[in-house]
């Protein structure tokens, strides 16, 4: 059913495609209407950041930027919901056309540029939810802000988020709000970090729990690079690193139509870079802090791949466009088979 959708949907611009979709999505959760069209995956628990997850496979930040389908894409199978990123202002991002598929190479690029309702506005539809799952909020800073002074927007946005969310995402890696990757880096990152855990300490005492903060990476970084931003985000007591963002190469979708477009490039191509993002990880980090993982999963046995890699967490955002909910249950039950020893079978190689 989900191929005749999308066939109908690919008719319509990428951006209308994507609003229709979270209003249907959005209908179907008030209506009840998923339990008939989706087969739920089955339960494979697991604890991060010390949070209770019923399965490891979420949905990334950026498809739902306002929360306004957050009951109807929790009821598709997902372990967990990020909504964002927002912002403390509405903006209305970049200039259209912002957002480019290329189907031949499962892949989209978008120069969104955080457009969004702003803070206030999501955390309405957060309340107005029924959803008591683990709900992400990923946080950036206005367009307009001066990186001197992103700190700023930061801190505004986890002060009204922090109630709302399980865990909070901070979005230092999107290269489409200008200077924004400058952050990951030297003494940028680490005065943010400080500042973030800071605030987390009074947040903490006032409302009686520690909400996780999770540090948002790109995957156009060196190994040494991405190797710093590892330790820095440790010694920051920061609780996670989601690996990855979208990538500013075009490696995979050279000479593609649409392929020059400026914005960053997700989907497929953008598989073995990000995991390979997620290994170095690893290796620094080396269990010390977990690592979220997502980046071209565009099928189960890709999920599998990124936690042999050694991610906990997975999420997906370009892949369920293209192939639907039923990659969420394809990669829950890839995980689960890794889990269980059968790695053939989860990787999707034929047995010795």
């Amino acid at each position: 059913m989900y191929n005749l959708v999308r066939e109908l949907l690919f008719k319509l611009s990428p951006e209308t495609a994507h609003n229709l979709s979270l209003d249907l999505i959005g209908a179907s959760g008030r209506l009840g209407l998923d339990t008939l069209l989706y087969k739920e995956p089955p339960r494979l628990p697991v604890r991060v950041m010390g949070l209770e997850f019923p399965n490891p496979v979420g949905l990334a930040a950026g498809l739902d930027k306002n929360g306004v389908a957050i009951d109807g894409l929790s009821k598709l199978g997902f372990g967990f919901v990020e909504v964002g990123t927002v912002t403390p202002r509405p903006q209305p991002g970049n200039p259209k056309p912002r957002v480019f598929r290329l189907p031949e190479a499962q892949a989209i690029i978008n120069r969104m540029g955080f457009n969004n309702l702003g803070v206030d506005a999501l955390l309405a539809r957060v309340e107005a939810s029924h959803f008591k799952g683990v709900l992400g909020i990923n946080i950036g800073k206005n367009f307009d802000t001066p990186v001197e002074r992103a700190e700023d927007d930061y801190l505004l946005c986890l002060e009204k988020v922090y109630h709302h969310a399980s865990y909070v995402t901070v979005n230092v890696s999107s290269p489409n709000t200008p200077g924004l990757r400058s952050l990951q880096f030297g003494d940028s990152l680490k005065s943010l970090l400080e500042a973030l855990r800071s605030r987390r300490r009074d947040l903490e005492i006032r409302h009686g729990r520690r909400v996780p903060l999770a540090i948002k990476i790109a995957p156009d970084m060196s190994d040494e690079e991405t190797e710093l931003v590892a330790n820095t985000v440790l010694q920051a007591g920061m609780d996670a690193i989601i690996a990855t963002n979208t990538t500013l190469g075009r490696e995979g979708v050279r000479g593609l139509a649409q392929a020059d477009e400026t914005g960053g490039l997700s989907g497929a191509p953008v598989l073995e870079k990000s995991t390979h993002t997620v290994k170095v990880l690893a290796e620094t980090l080396g269990g010390r802090l977990p690592i979220i993982a997502v980046g071209g999963i565009t099928e189960g046995r890709h999920a599998a791949e990124k936690i042999r890699a050694g991610a906990s967490l997975v999420q997906l955002y370009t892949g369920f466009i293209y192939k639907g909910p039923r990659l969420i249950r394809e990669s829950v039950d890839a995980v689960a088979a890794l889990r269980a020893g059968h790695v053939s079978e989860a990787l999707g190689r034929r047995a010795p």
